[in-house]
Parts: structure tokens; C-alpha cells; sequence
């Protein structure tokens, strides 16, 4: 625990958080969208707070698709861009993350030392988030400015080469003004995976300034820088239906080139805030952001496997080169008005909002992908190299003296969007709260290269309403219902139509169209410390884009429903526990191929838990562990057990800690403790290839806090 303030409390408190439970979350950051704290709130919220995220180890958003139930990962595919890309209740959600409230579009790859708390909101949230949002969406939560001195340092040993150090400080100027900074810097492998490096580094700084109780500043910067070797997985079995690591193949398999790969991925986004309260009842605030991202990479794809022969040591293959450039440019505004009055007995919290912004994206590909040393087969000119061994790969240092160069005519994509919102959450005695929101968002795209151009200029209007009825107060009971829409070309990393680009000159269709229903019950429990939820759900999709023959077209629907159940918290104040149980059906209900009907969804999890707990014994000993379940996972369009897919898995983690004294601490932590082989995705063309997670890895974390 960090040195505590005069009130007893951690200086570096979540302000979201249960102070005495800090796996329990009890509000989000959008208190005037979500007034009401989860508790009272109908819809299903995941939040995992800094000590959730600092007890299963994740320092990257990756993480949260690794562990955590109803989140699956997805796979760069079809020209779209191998980054963060998250699929929620089983629709992909990766152009749907946010920070602070703020879209970040297009896909970059994101660290987690500046953030306080993820939150995962499930199922269409169009109302609130805008486009897109069909399985839902991921805000990510920065850490502010405090009203208390505080200062954590934090080193990381592992034995996959990992060396991080992680600072964070935070000083009040004086009574008005206060000032917290951070920073981070890594330098690591990837366990199981020869050759590959995950170097970091970073650095944030908040102020908030409040001359008067009325009037609050802050502003907040971040700026991280992620490189190093890339790995795109291994080759695909088709004849076993299984990845070759499951036939025989070493899994530690690295098909890359070291002298010429490499990735980069570089974030910078500045906010500033203001917020005025003219009155008791009324909050007016203004949130503006410019962000600035980019992601690179010339990397080595494991396609084309020949795998016919009974010996593994046969198998060949074809490394092919991938590339991009990426780079993402973001203006973007939000003007909220926030108003409490009572109708009677019943208390209100309505938000009038509106929202601007301008994201220009450019997509970019590497040219000089080839080598002149032709020892080791025959390269072709775009940089692939056949008829290469899977088992063992000889080429991986092969020289490279032909510097590439980033090609002209990159794709790009200008959109301007707008919107205008209405929400309101009315609450009569804590018995009965209704909510319900509409929001109009108007979305133009340009796409463009320097032959062609496209337009997309679609307008709709989404909404929701819900209900919660409270039988006693640590209990709820609700339903709610709620749309959103996917206009096309929304998918801003994407150069493919039919993997939701919009292709400069080529086709432009109608937007696809989400609704869910959603029946759920809320519980704390244990002195309120634990909150139990679980809630059944539908969402389907109509006019959803599909390719049948070779032609794309509008008019297929989609159905996933599903249960989610969750628990977080503390059941005693020694016994802490964060985790959750998803399981879904998904199928394909209207399409233009008669024989797609009925099939079940790819790139998803139906069925995936996790469990993250930890127990407090005298002696200031805490002894914890993480399990993780997922189902398989079919690859393709959709999934059908003849088809692609990689193998359900379970994976174990562990931890132990040790309180030194009040400023000093010690963990021990090993990931993946069985070292089992599991993969995170599966690139679903002809030529299929997985992804591998990460192996067997043990860390020492040593912290300081003042």
C-alpha cells in the first residue's frame, strides 16, 4: 500500500475505486453519461482497475483479450493493420477504443503505465461512443492529477529478458494547483519466441488547476514509443487442422528476418479540460484533444505451408514480407452540459452533449523488400522468400543492404464527424432508475489516392433506454435495449472492402445496423465490498456486408446471445477476487449463401472464463493466482469444425508478495505457469498462419512508494 494521506486512505487512490476493495470498481469516468454508480447502472460494465491490471500483469491493452472473459483477439487481416484489435461479445471492436471518452482511431498498440483503469462496456453503445460500438468498446482511463505528494517507483526483472522501470509522482504546488508525472522505460523478450523484443518507453504529465470550488482545469499528455523485432506466428497445418507447433514443430520458431524487420509503434495525445459549475445543479464541461500516432513495421509472414509430407522436417513454406506505415492524425472536441433537478420525488442527472472531430489516417507500404543474397532461395521482388523449412529456418540472418523505402500514393482517409446527444438518468428514492439517451452522429469520409477517391456521407441516430428496479439496496434487477451503427468505411485501418475499408474507387454501401436486449441483476455483497453481476444478452446485426461470389453486398444478419456472469472485489477484507464467466451462441441468420445460414461466427471465444484471486496472510504475505479458459476459436469467415481454427486452452498464473515495511515491496509473479502452448489468433485467408502467446515467463517486481 502506498503511504497514505491524512485520512488514511493510499495517496494514489483509483478516485473510481472502493477504497478498502480496490478490485471493486464502483463508478466510470463519464460521471455525468453513467451518474449512477455500476450498482444501479443497466447495462454490463467491466472495469479492471491499476491493482487488477498490477496483479495480472499487464502492461499492454493486449492483455485484455489474453484474460479476460467475453474479450477475444483478433488478427491483422486483409490489409488491415496487426495491432491491438479486440472482438467484444463476439463483434469486432478494434476501431472502438477510447481514451478519457475520446475515440483513438485506426489501431496502434498501446501500454498501460498511464492509465488508472480500463473499462470495458458490452454490447451496442452508439448512444454514448458513436459509431460503431456493435459488441461494445474499451475507454481507457488516464491517471490525473492528485490533491496529495506521492511518489512510486517500480523495477521489473524476468527471465524473459525483461528489465522496466516505472516511475510515478505526483506534487501539489500549492492549495490550487498540483502536478503528477510519470514515466517508463523496458527492454525485453518474449518468452517461447527466439528473437523477438518488446522495447518500451514513455512519459505523461497531468496538472489541475482550481483557483475556486466552481471552476477546475487540467491537462494531460502522453507519449509512448514501442519497438522492436515483430512476430506474425508460425504456419498453419491444414491437413491436421491443428498450427504446426501442434505437429512437432519447436514452438519457440521464429520465421522473421533479423537484419531486416522491425516495428515501431509511437503515440502522442495532449488533453485539455475545463469544467464550470455556474450553479449547485449545473456542470459545464469541454474536453479537447489533438493526437498524433503512428504505426510501422516491415515484417515476415508464415503463409503458403506445403505440409503433405508425413515428415515435419519436409515441411516448407513461403516468408513472405508485410509492411506499413501508418499514421494518424486526431482533432476532436466534446461540449457537455450537465443539469440535476427533481421532478417530484424523482431525481434527474440529464446531459446535453456535442461532439466535433477531424481524423485523417494514411496507409503506406514499404518498397526494397527483397535481398541480393539469393543463397538461401529465390526472393522475389516484393520480399518473399519460398520454399523455406518450417522445422528449421536457415535464412533468418541473411544480409540485407537494400534499404526500403516507403512507397508513394499512400492510402488516406479524411473524416469529419459530428454529433449531438441527449441522456438523461432519472432515479425515484433508489427504488426505480430509468435512463435513456438518443444521439444523431453525422459521419463524411473521404478516401483517396492520387488516381481515385470515394465518399461516404452517412447520417443515423441511435438510442437506448433501460431500467433498474432495487427490491433492497445492495440489489438491482434490470433490462435495457439499445442500437448502434456501423457506417461503411468505418474500420479507418483498413485497405480492403470486404474487411471494412472504404477501397478509394471502389464500392461504398449502406451502414450496418446493431440492436441488443439485455436482462441482468446486480448484487454487493459482503459489506458491499464484492459486486456479483449477471445478465443475459442478444445482439444482432442486419445489413451486414458480405462477399458472395465476387462481388460485396449488404443484406446478411447476424445473432450472438449469450450469458455474462462477474464478480469483484473482496469477500473478506484478507480475500480478493476479479474475474468472470462468458459463454455465447453466435450464427449466421440471413445471408446471401444458402449454406452460410446457420453457421457460427469466426475469430471468437464462445466460451472463456477467468479468475484472478488473492489472499492476505499475516506477516504482510499476499499469495494469488489467475486461471484463464478459452474455447476454440474458428477461423475463416465463419466457423464450421471441418474449417481452420486453433485449440482451446486453459493457462495458470501465480503470484506471491511481500510487504517489507510501509514504503517497501517484493512480488514474485511467473505467467503462463504451465508453459502451455496457446495462441492468441488466427489470420483466416487461404494461406493461414497463428499467432503464438507468450510462454513461460517468472518476474521480480520490487516496488517503492513515498
Amino acid at each position: 500500500m502506498p503511504y497514505p494521506n491524512a485520512g488514511g486512505l493510499p495517496a494514489d487512490r483509483n478516485p473510481y475505486a472502493d477504497p478498502a476493495a480496490p478490485y471493486k470498481v464502483d463508478r466510470v469516468q463519464a460521471s455525468g453519461k453513467f451518474p449512477e454508480p455500476l450498482l444501479n447502472t443497466p447495462k454490463t460494465i467491466t472495469v479492471l482497475s491499476k491493482e487488477v491490471m498490477a496483479d495480472k500483469n499487464m502492461t499492454t491493452l493486449k492483455e485484455i483479450g489474453r484474460s479476460t472473459a467475453g474479450v477475444t483477439l483478433g488478427s491483422g487481416e486483409g490489409g488491415n493493420a496487426f495491432g491491438d484489435r479486440f472482438f467484444i461479445r463476439g463483434f469486432d471492436a478494434r476501431n472502438d477504443v477510447f481514451v478519457d471518452g475520446i475515440r483513438d482511431p485506426a489501431v496502434s498498440i498501446r501500454e498501460n503505465f498511464f492509465t488508472e483503469q480500463i473499462e470495458i462496456l458490452r454490447g451496442p453503445a452508439s448512444s454514448y461512443a458513436g459509431r460503431g460500438t456493435a459488441g461494445g468498446a474499451i475507454n481507457i482511463v488516464t491517471k490525473q492529477a492528485a490533491d496529495y505528494n506521492f511518489t512510486n517507483a517500480e523495477t521489473t526483472f524476468g527471465t524473459d529478458r525483461t528489465k522496466r522501470v516505472t516511475i510515478d509522482t505526483n506534487k501539489v504546488i500549492n492549495p490550487t494547483f498540483s502536478v503528477r508525472t510519470g514515466g517508463m522505460f523496458q527492454d525485453a523478450g518474449v518468452a517461447g519466441r527466439d528473437y523477438v523484443t518488446d522495447n518500451r518507453w514513455g512519459t505523461f504529465i497531468s496538472t489541475k488547476y482550481s483557483p475556486t470550488t466552481d471552476f477546475k482545469l487540467t491537462t494531460n499528455y502522453v507519449h509512448t514509443d514501442l519497438s522492436g523485432l515483430p512476430d506474425f506466428g508460425v504456419p498453419y497445418y491444414k491437413q491436421g487442422n491443428v498450427p504446426v507447433t501442434e505437429a512437432g514443430i519447436p514452438r519457440t520458431n521464429w520465421y522473421g528476418f533479423v537484419n531486416r524487420d522491425w516495428q515501431t509503434a509511437r503515440q502522442d495525445f495532449g488533453t485539455l479540460a475545463l469544467e464550470y459549475k455556474p450553479t449547485d445543479n449545473i456542470t459545464l464541461s469541454s474536453r479537447t484533444r489533438g493526437e498524433q500516432s503512428t504505426l510501422a513495421y516491415i515484417g515476415t509472414l508464415p503463409q503458403s505451408p506445403v505440409t503433405t509430407d508425413a515428415n515435419p522436417a519436409n515441411w516448407k513454406f513461403t516468408a513472405s514480407a508485410q509492411s506499413r506505415n501508418q499514421w494518424v492524425d486526431v482533432w476532436a472536441n466534446q461540449e457537455d452540459a450537465t443539469f440535476k433537478f427533481d421532478t417530484g420525488s424523482v431525481k434527474h442527472t440529464a446531459v446535453v452533449g456535442l461532439e466535433v472531430s477531424n481524423e485523417r489516417v494514411g496507409i503506406g507500404r514499404y518498397t526494397g523488400l527483397a535481398s541480393e543474397f539469393n543463397g538461401a532461395g529465390a526472393f522475389a521482388s516484393n520480399g518473399a522468400l519460398s520454399g523455406q523449412s518450417i522445422f528449421a529456418p536457415g535464412y533468418t540472418f541473411i544480409p540485407f543492404t537494400t534499404v526500403p523505402v516507403l512507397g508513394g500514393d499512400p492510402t488516406r482517409y479524411n473524416v469529419d464527424s459530428k454529433a449531438v446527444y441527449v441522456l438523461d438518468t432519472a432515479n425515484w428514492d433508489d427504488k426505480i432508475i430509468v435512463n435513456g439517451g438518443v444521439r444523431y452522429d453525422g459521419y463524411d469520409l473521404t478516401s483517396s489516392t492520387a488516381a481515385k477517391s470515394s465518399t461516404v456521407n452517412s447520417d443515423f441516430v441511435n438510442y437506448n433506454g433501460g431500467i433498474v428496479f432495487k427490491p433492497v439496496p445492495i440489489g438491482s434487477l434490470y433490462a435495457a435495449y439499445a442500437t448502434s451503427t456501423n457506417p461503411f468505411g468505418s474500420e479507418l485501418d483498413g485497405t480492403a472492402a470486404d474487411y471494412g475499408g472504404a477501397v478509394p474507387g471502389g464500392v461504398v454501401l449502406g451502414p450496418e445496423r446493431n440492436k441488443a436486449a439485455e436482462v441482468g441483476t446486480k448484487w454487493e455483497l459482503f459489506d458491499r465490498h464484492l459486486l456479483v453481476s449477471g445478465a443475459l444478452f442478444q445482439t444482432d446485426k442486419d445489413n451486414a456486408r458480405e462477399t458472395v461470389g465476387t462481388t460485396l453486398t449488404s443484406g446478411a444478419a447476424y445473432r450472438i446471445r449469450g450469458i455474462d456472469i462477474e464478480a469483484s472485489g473482496n469477500i473478506t477484507d484478507r480475500w480478493s477476487m476479479f474475474g468472470g464467466i462468458v459463454l455465447m451462441q453466435s450464427q449466421v441468420t440471413k445471408s446471401g449463401v444458402a449454406g452460410n445460414v446457420g453457421l457460427p461466427l469466426a475469430n471468437i471465444a464462445h466460451q472463456s472464463f477467468s479468475l484472478l484471486s488473492k489472499y492476505k496472510f499475516d506477516g504482510d504475505w499476499e499469495v494469488g493466482g489467475q486461471a484463464v479458459f478459452r474455447s476454440k476459436v474458428f477461423g475463416g469467415t465463419f466457423g464450421a469444425n471441418t474449417g481452420t481454427l486453433i485449440p482451446s486452452y486453459w493457462r495458470f498464473d501465480a503470484f506471491v508478495e511481500k510487504k517489507i515495511d510501509q514504503h517497501w515491496s517484493i512480488k514474485l509473479s511467473a505467467l503462463n505457469l504451465t508453459n502451455k502452448l496457446y495462441y492468441d489468433t488466427l489470420y483466416r485467408s487461404a494461406t493461414p498462419f497463428v499467432a503464438v502467446a507468450p510462454g513461460r515467463a517468472f518476474y521480480v517486481v520490487t516496488t517503492a512508494k513515498f
